[in-house]
């Protein structure tokens, strides 16, 4: 079982999609920073000084009232689209250089010992 597990483990899409996901982590921290930490404090700024992190309704009274915190969902709507963007952007060229190489015309195949043969035969009987 052991084994099987490592062999499992090792083929190449597991480690490559082990790859992808640490990297997608490392990059989904990154666009919520862009957008907690450049991108929205601009916009509160522009609308009279407003930090959305800090926007919410509270549903109760008290220091441990429940509350909806819309401000930190618009965040994460921004993170999610950014991600989808950039993911989209990635495809969308991985798919232009998959077009162009198939575009590029097929080397025309070598001609076989028996079509060089007779190739030299013609020409020579061409040339009597």
């Amino acid at each position: 079982m052991l084994n099987e597990f490592k062999a499992f483990a090792m083929r190449g899409n597991v480690v490559d999609m082990a790859v992808g996901i640490v990297i997608g982590g490392a990059f989904g921290k990154i666009v919520s920073s862009l957008v907690a930490d450049v991108i929205m404090p601009p916009i509160g700024m522009i609308m009279g000084g407003v930090d959305f992190s800090e926007l919410a309704i509270a549903l109760g009274e008290g220091e441990g009232a429940a509350s909806i915190n819309y401000g930190m969902f618009i965040n994460t709507v921004l993170d999610f689209v950014i991600i989808a963007f950039a993911i989209f952007m990635v495809i969308k060229g991985i798919n232009s250089m998959k077009k162009k190489e198939e575009e590029q015309p097929a080397e025309p195949p070598k001609p076989s010992a028996e079509e060089k043969l007779l190739t030299e035969i013609r020409d020579l009987l061409s040339k009597q």
